[in-house]
């Protein structure tokens, strides 16, 4: 069984962040979200809300398993 770790999320929405060449604050405008809540859960301070999971998930159109680290694609 899998174990969640939230530096795996934390990278991958870094990357995903990058990769469309946003900034914390463009993204979290973009979601209605804070810039903090973003830089936390990059930096591994804090987990997401299953909300934010959907909204992060929707935005990128990636699965949420993707971004939790439950899956590779």
């Amino acid at each position: 069984m899998k174990v969640f770790d939230s530096k795996v999320l934390g990278e991958r929405l870094r990357a995903l962040r990058l990769e469309r060449g946003l900034g914390q604050n463009q993204l979290a405008k973009e979601l209605g979200l804070s810039n903090a809540s973003i830089s936390y859960w990059e930096t591994g301070k804090q987990e997401p809300s299953a909300s934010a999971i959907f909204k992060l998930a929707h935005f990128f159109g990636i699965s949420s398993d993707y971004l939790i680290g439950l899956s590779d694609d």
